[in-house]
């Protein structure tokens, strides 16, 4: 890939964020990147703007300025009806083209995962994917002999190597500078009440090729596993659980405190829960009310996951566990004793309300 001029990248400007709509619904991966992309616009002395694609939505744009939008650009037409892969990349990379902005973020979701990687080979620039983590600074990030060092880039943090180390990536030499980004790890604004959205309407136009898929049937599944992201409290289990079935004592207090279950990659990776419950820098990013750590060491990959928690209750019987080191309440004991014992004390509590 050849290095952009510099009066070339000097064009670029503006965070976008693309407001991924399913059914005519923002997804909240859209309203979180508005928040990250909120800060790294005030850090660049630039502004938001959110790319909304699809048929009939123009409606939801309020919503993102609501969100901390400060313009939103529209591309509505019946080709976007429901997410394809080629004209929705025809739409965003229009758009990149069109608009030139800096930095251009979008959800690792499924939908975000098929159109990020596309889009940035299209307009010929990088993606970091699956980040979980933004900043603005210097690259490289300490100043080396005979390399020039580029300040206000976009540093992009994921996790490599399955997780078990974290890269801090850059893309100094093309823009926009492009990532995907994990949901859950971000923020959202506060609302705005009553704001209203700056809309610019663009349409790059679309001519059907060999590449627009034909959809014959949308079959929409109702879902049996409880998304993590959304519970207030979790009872998360880790190796030291035992076996599947020591589970029971977990879904158990989870029932108590009206909880949802969840796992460390350990427990996904012996095959005792599906990988939809597991927290970490490979699995779901949590920020629940209540988090219980049982039976979980605490390792690093773990913990970024769940460390932004409001309330960490740990259970472990090695009192050096690092879990120890984020939680807020920590019990040294055995899990197949304290937690029976603390189920029965809650049961006692709110029986006695």
């Amino acid at each position: 890939m050849a290095a952009m001029e510099q009066s070339v990248i000097e064009q670029y400007k503006d965070v976008y964020v693309f407001a991924q709509q399913v059914d005519n619904e923002i997804s909240q991966i859209a309203l979180e990147l508005l928040g990250e992309a909120k800060n790294l616009a005030n850090d660049l002395g630039e502004k938001v703007v959110a790319v909304l694609i699809g048929y009939n939505v123009k409606n939801l744009a309020d919503q993102l300025a609501v969100y901390g939008a400060d313009k939103v650009i529209v591309v509505d037409d019946k080709e976007l009806e429901v997410y394809r892969t080629e004209p929705y990349t025809h739409a965003l990379a229009s758009v990149i083209n069109e608009f030139k902005p800096e930095i251009m973020l979008v959800g690792a979701t499924a939908i975000g995962r098929d159109l990020g990687p596309r889009v940035s080979a299209r307009v010929q620039t990088g993606l970091t994917a699956d980040c979980t983590s933004l900043a603005i600074g210097d690259f490289p990030l300490v100043a080396m002999p005979g390399k020039e060092q580029k300040h206000n880039q976009l540093l992009m943090t994921r996790p490599a190597f399955g997780g078990n180390t974290i890269a801090t990536i850059a893309c100094p030499d093309n823009r926009p500078q492009m990532a995907t980004v994990r949901p859950g790890v971000m923020q959202k604004n506060e609302p705005i009440e009553g704001a209203k959205a700056d809309i610019v309407e663009y349409n790059p136009g679309f001519t059907p090729d060999n590449k627009y898929v034909e959809i014959l049937e949308i079959v929409k599944n109702v879902a049996d596993v409880v998304d993590i992201q959304d519970a207030k409290i979790l009872v998360s289990g880790g190796r030291g659980v035992g076996s599947p079935e020591n589970f029971k004592i977990l879904e158990d207090l989870a029932a108590v405190v009206g909880g949802t279950v969840s796992c460390s990659r350990a427990v996904v990776d012996s095959g005792w829960k599906p990988k939809d419950l597991q927290v970490g820098q490979t699995g779901k990013t949590v920020r629940p009310k209540v988090y219980f750590a049982i039976g979980i060491s605490g390792a690093i990959q773990h913990v970024a996951g769940m460390e932004e928690s409001d309330l960490i209750i740990a259970v472990n019987k090695d009192e050096d566990a690092p879990i120890f080191d984020v939680a807020d309440y920590g019990i040294v004991g055995d899990l197949n004793k304290v937690v029976p014992l603390l189920t029965e004390e809650i049961k006692k509590a709110i029986a006695n309300k």
